[in-house]
């Protein structure tokens, strides 16, 4: 394995350890918020070449990341359905005011960016401000870098089969196997919350979140993969050595994060 990339990640790791565990909500709702308009960056940038992103309505939908905590929730639904229609109607006011020379392409990737990137983050705080929370958050990240570890060694050991053209490097076995490897790590971290910190969760229930996420999250993998290929850059910036940009780093997370909510909420719920 690379050893930029090795470094990057034992520098990284304690990082994201310190904010998720020490920091308290509002500061992970912060944290986030500028990881969120870091990865827009990116995306942004990414797209230079193909559109006009309207950036200031981005990284505005990012920056209200770091508010989630700041109003109930059981106001978010209001604030979302008002948020939502008022951000399409800005954007088409651009297309109006400037008489078509930013266009329907430009805010549609605009408002796809908004909707891939500052919504699926959102997610990641929200479950940190759930009951157990900062146990729960971290199934986001074990299922993600979890399952890029394993498919990652399974892939260069063990790979044979191509999976698709989007991402050549990777193989079936390394999916397989990556999703494997998840599952096996957090019914770990499983065990160690129902021992360690009296919780009851479901072995069997886990197990199924865990592939569900793992799934997923290589899902995510290939659709960032997809936008680079569009737009024709081998990563969305060199902000993390080995591991191209920050969303490069997060395009798996970010897909799992809504998924994880939805499912944990069943959990907690249940």
């Amino acid at each position: 394995m690379d050893i930029k990339r090795i470094t990057s990640a034992l520098l990284g790791f304690p990082l994201v350890v310190i904010i998720l565990v020490f920091g308290n909500k509002y500061i992970v709702d912060v944290a986030f918020a500028v990881i969120a308009a870091m990865s827009l960056h990116e995306y942004f940038n990414a797209f230079k070449s193909k559109a006009r992103p309207i950036i200031w309505i981005g990284y505005i939908a990012a920056a209200l990341i770091a508010f989630i905590h700041v109003f109930p929730l059981e106001h978010a639904i209001t604030i979302v359905s008002i948020l939502i229609p008022s951000g399409i109607t800005l954007l088409f006011l651009h297309v109006i005011l400037t008489d078509m020379k930013i266009n329907v392409k430009d805010i549609a990737i605009t408002f796809f960016g908004i909707c891939y990137i500052p919504l699926f983050i959102m997610f990641i705080p929200l479950i940190n401000g759930m009951e157990n929370g900062k146990i729960f958050v971290w199934y986001i990240i074990l299922a993600a870098w979890g399952t890029d570890t394993v498919a990652y060694i399974v892939g260069k050991t063990l790979g044979k089969h191509k999976f698709s053209k989007i991402s050549p490097n990777k193989t079936i076995e390394g999916c397989i196997g990556g999703t494997i490897g998840a599952i096996v790590i957090i019914l770990i971290y499983t065990y160690i919350c129902n021992t360690y910190f009296n919780l009851n969760i479901s072995y069997i229930y886990i197990t199924l979140i865990s592939a569900v996420l793992s799934i997923i999250g290589q899902i995510g993998d290939f659709a960032a993969s997809s936008i680079k290929r569009y737009v024709e850059i081998k990563d969305f910036s060199n902000l993390i050595p080995g591991h191209g940009g920050m969303l490069d780093r997060i395009d798996s997370i970010i897909f799992i994060a809504p998924f994880a909510y939805m499912l944990l909420s069943l959990l907690v719920g249940g």
